[in-house]
């Protein structure tokens, strides 16, 4: 494939590549030294799953695959005991050994749904490899090469500095060991958001100092979650798993706003540019319509993380629950102990947290003045009434979360 086309590939979605110039000649001598292409992209396991955030950048990736470059995961295992700091007000808190090994396992099986695990195409390390190794001296010689000034050039960094929150030596070394992964394995170029993009480039500077030549750096933008407002995070529940079941991935992605749906189309699906732009006239022109669209969008993504018969299963599983108003065709059970109930009663607030539709009662409380919650299909109106519970009774809480209680 020519430069110029590789270049016209890698950059569709991306925020910033820098310096663009770099990435073209490293093209060009991979031409001329049938080389490959080291492409960097480090994956902290701090939770034990991936989301569609996640794959955003994961996608590119896997493009440089295609192109027959070959992708370097990172599964940062040492750095993940720190805790990137990068957006965050406050210090993380650390995880530790075991928590870290079990979600590593989950994410580089996840991650493998979208990068090609040809053994010529990806090696997966990490970084406790070099990292562990580390002595006292290494780690100084690493810290010389950063000044304090330029660590507050980050505006996270900046801002609680200015606001008087704490900020401790270890988060300063973060954007330092992660830069000593682009020197361990001799990075070309290294992928992340656009919150890495500092990170990024102090992991240029490093590689200059060490004498390597520097990398360059893609960023990729930020994908919202279903709120439509924040990053996409599994904290704060606004998330989309690649793992999760065809039907509530299906419902999550009609739930999310209109306004998400071309930045969704073009970041998470295989469908081309231009078709994506005729998608978008017709949406303004008032030739498609937006739930059209959308359904397209859900299962076309329900199929990439599962197959094309439970795609179109989680879309009739939608249209009975939210077109025709049945419920779904599977309803898990849940038992309620005998001991919960007085006189076949029980509060509505308890009776939502313990099914595990809520995981507080102040949770519980806010749901029913939403007026989220249902019994048999009646909805709850007040958070202090006792309810009285008979075999086989049906709970929704949401549009999404059914459960039949047994007794």
């Amino acid at each position: 494939m020519s430069i110029k086309k590789q270049l016209k590939i890698i950059c569709e979605g991306a925020e910033d590549i820098l310096p663009l110039e770099d990435l073209e000649v490293k093209l060009r001598r991979l031409v001329e030294e049938k080389r490959p292409l080291r492409i960097k992209l480090g994956l902290d396991p701090t939770a034990p799953d991936i989301h569609l955030g996640h794959t955003v950048v994961l996608r590119k990736l896997r493009q440089f695959q295609d192109l027959g470059h070959l992708a370097i995961l990172i599964i940062g295992d040492f750095t993940a005991m720190i805790g990137d700091p990068s957006g965050r007000s406050e210090i993380r808190k650390p995880l530790t050994a075991k928590e870290i090994a079990i979600n590593a396992q989950t994410y580089q099986e996840q991650a493998f749904k979208v990068l090609d695990s040809s053994p010529e195409k990806i090696k997966v390390m990490r970084n406790s490899e070099w990292l562990e190794k580390m002595g006292i001296a290494d780690v100084l010689r690493l810290a010389s090469c950063y000044t304090v000034a330029r660590m507050l050039e980050r505006d996270d960094f900046s801002a609680r500095y200015k606001n008087g929150q704490s900020i401790s030596i270890v988060e300063f070394l973060y954007p330092l060991l992660q830069g000593m992964d682009s020197i361990a394995i001799e990075a070309d170029v290294e992928l992340g958001g656009t919150d890495q993009k500092f990170n990024l480039l102090v992991g240029r500077e490093l590689q200059r100092a060490y004498g390597q030549e520097p990398q360059v750096i893609l960023t990729m933008p930020l994908l919202e979650g279903t709120d439509g407002t924040q990053k996409m995070s599994k904290s704060l529940g606004n998330y989309i798993g690649v793992d999760e079941p065809p039907k509530e991935m299906f419902g999550k992605i009609m739930s999310i706003p209109d306004e998400l749906m071309i930045k969704y189309l073009r970041l998470l699906t295989n469908i081309s540019w231009s078709e994506i732009d005729s998608m978008e006239k017709d949406l303004a022109g008032g030739r498609l319509h937006p739930a059209q669209l959308k359904r397209r969008l859900g299962r076309g993504i329900v199929t990439m993380y599962h197959n094309e018969e439970a795609a179109e299963r989680a879309v009739r599983e939608f249209d009975l629950v939210f077109k025709e108003k049945e419920l779904p065709s599977e309803v898990p059970e849940s038992v309620l102990p005998p001991e919960l109930l007085t006189d076949g009663k029980i509060w509505i607030v308890k009776l939502v947290t313990c099914i595990g539709f809520a995981k507080t009662n102040s949770e519980a409380r806010r749901l029913i003045e939403q007026r989220g919650v249902r019994l048999n299909n009646e909805v709850i109106s007040s958070s202090e009434v006792d309810v009285a519970i008979s075999d086989g009774d049906i709970l929704q809480v949401g549009k999404r979360k059914f459960a039949k209680l047994r007794i």
